[in-house]
C-alpha cells in the first residue's frame, strides 16, 4: 500500500545496452522485450560498444544475418508495445565533416529509417574531443541527423557527459563553453544523455540536475551506469542489488531515464526489476525488500539437485560476495566452492555466475579500440 506522499509518476524508462565487452546475443535481446514490459520500462536501445557498424565501420552495412536479426527485433518490440531505439557512434566524424562525411551519413540514416526506428541516439562518447569547435561541430553533425531521421526522438551524447575530471584526462582538454554552446546550438527536442555528477553516479542531486539543466538549456536525460560492469575494475563484480537513491523526484527534473546494464543478460534482470519500482512507490521504496522480491520473482523456481535449496535463497547468500567482495577477494577455493554450489542449478542466472567466476567476463582493454 502506498502513502498519500507516494507518487506514481515516473520518467521515459528505458534499457540502453551501451556497455563495452561481451556483447548479448539476439535471442536475450529478444527475451528482453516481454520482461521490460511486464516491469514497467517503455523502450530499450541496442547500441552495444563491440558493433563496428555502430561506431568504427559505421560507414558499412551489417552483414545480412544481423540486418535481419535487427529487423526481426525492431518488429518484436513495437508489437510487444514498446519502442526501439539505436545507438550511432560515427567515430570522431566530427574531425572531418566534409562532404564525404556527410553523404556517408546520411547514407546511414536512411538505412536506419528503413528499420524503422523509434529512437536515434547519435553518441559522441569514448571520442577524443579536445578541439576549439567540438560543439558547433556536433551541432551541425546533430542538425542534419535530424532532418532526415524518421524516428520520433533523437538523443545526443555528448563527448564530456559528466562532470568528472577522469572524461578530460582520457579524451583530452574539454573546449571552453562546451555545453553552454551545446545547449543553446541544439534544437530544443533533441534530447541530451547525462550520467550525473559522476561517470557511474551513485545518486542525482537536486543541485546538480538543475545546475545541469541551467547548462544544457533543457532537462538532462540520464545514461544510468548502473548496474554495467564492463570496465577493467568494475567487471569483476556482479551488481544485483536494488537501485537505491533514484527518487521518483526525477520525474519532474528528467526527460528519461535510461539504465545500462551488465554484461549478463540474465543476471541484469534482478537489478533491473527494481528501477520502476523505485518510482513507482516513492516514499515507501525499500531497497531490500524489492531485491527480495526480484530474487523470488526471477529465481525461486529453481531448485539445487543437492540440498533443495532454491536459488533466490542460493543468490541472496552470496551476494555480499559478488558485489562487495568481487572476484579478486575471492580466493581460489572459495570460487571452486561457489561454482559446485551453483552447477547443482539448472538455470541461466547460475550459468551466468560460473561463467564470471570462471573469468569469461574478464575486461578486455582491446574492446577500447574497436
Amino acid at each position: 500500500m502506498q502513502t498519500s506522499n507516494s507518487s506514481t509518476s515516473s520518467p521515459y524508462l528505458g534499457v540502453i545496452e551501451g556497455f563495452f565487452g561481451r556483447s548479448w546475443p539476439f535471442e536475450e535481446r529478444h527475451d528482453y522485450a516481454q520482461f521490460l514490459k511486464e516491469n514497467g520500462y517503455q523502450f530499450y536501445i541496442y547500441a552495444p560498444k563491440g558493433d563496428p557498424y555502430l561506431r568504427r565501420a559505421w560507414q558499412q552495412d551489417w552483414p545480412q544475418q544481423t540486418a535481419d536479426q535487427l529487423q526481426h527485433l525492431v518488429r518484436h518490440y513495437q508489437q510487444v508495445g514498446l519502442d526501439f531505439g539505436l545507438g550511432l557512434s560515427p567515430f570522431e566524424i566530427y574531425k572531418n565533416y566534409n562532404a564525404d562525411a556527410q553523404q556517408s551519413l546520411q547514407n546511414k540514416i536512411q538505412r536506419l529509417n528503413k528499420l524503422g526506428v523509434d529512437i536515434l541516439c547519435l553518441l559522441f562518447d569514448d571520442m577524443r574531443g579536445d578541439q576549439p569547435d567540438l560543439a558547433q561541430m556536433q551541432i551541425n553533425i546533430t542538425r542534419d541527423v535530424l532532418a532526415q531521421t524518421t524516428a520520433k526522438k533523437v538523443i545526443m551524447c555528448p563527448t564530456y557527459y559528466s562532470f568528472e575530471s577522469k572524461l578530460e584526462k582520457v579524451f583530452g582538454a574539454m573546449p571552453a563553453n562546451y555545453f553552454q554552446d551545446l545547449g543553446e546550438g541544439l534544437p530544443a527536442e533533441v534530447d541530451i544523455f547525462w550520467t550525473g555528477p559522476q561517470i557511474c553516479s551513485h545518486e542525482y542531486p537536486q543541485e546538480h540536475l538543475q545546475s545541469v539543466m541551467q547548462l544544457l538549456g533543457r532537462k538532462p536525460f540520464l545514461w544510468d551506469n548502473y548496474p554495467v560492469n564492463d570496465g577493467a575494475d568494475i567487471s569483476r563484480f556482479l551488481f544485483l542489488k536494488a537501485f537505491e537513491n533514484r527518487p521518483n523526484t526525477l520525474h519532474s527534473q528528467t526527460s528519461g531515464h535510461a539504465t545500462n546494464p551488465m554484461n549478463q543478460p540474465w543476471l541484469s534482470r534482478i537489478p533491473l526489476y527494481s528501477l520502476p519500482r523505485s518510482y513507482s512507490r516513492g516514499e515507501d521504496y525499500n531497497p531490500a525488500q524489492v531485491l527480495e522480491e526480484a530474487l523470488q520473482h526471477l529465481c525461486a523456481k529453481y531448485e539445487s539437485r543437492q540440498d533443495g535449496n532454491n536459488l533466490a535463497q542460493q543468490i541472496a547468500a552470496d551476494i555480499e560476495n559478488f558485489q562487495t567482495l568481487g572476484l579478486d577477494k575471492l580466493d581460489q577455493p572459495k570460487r571452486q566452492q561457489l561454482i559446485q554450489t551453483y552447477s547443482q542449478f539448472d538455470s541461466p542466472y547460475a550459468t551466468e555466475i560460473i561463467a564470471w567466476l570462471q573469468g569469461e567476463y574478464t575486461f578486455d582493454p582491446e574492446c577500447l579500440t574497436g
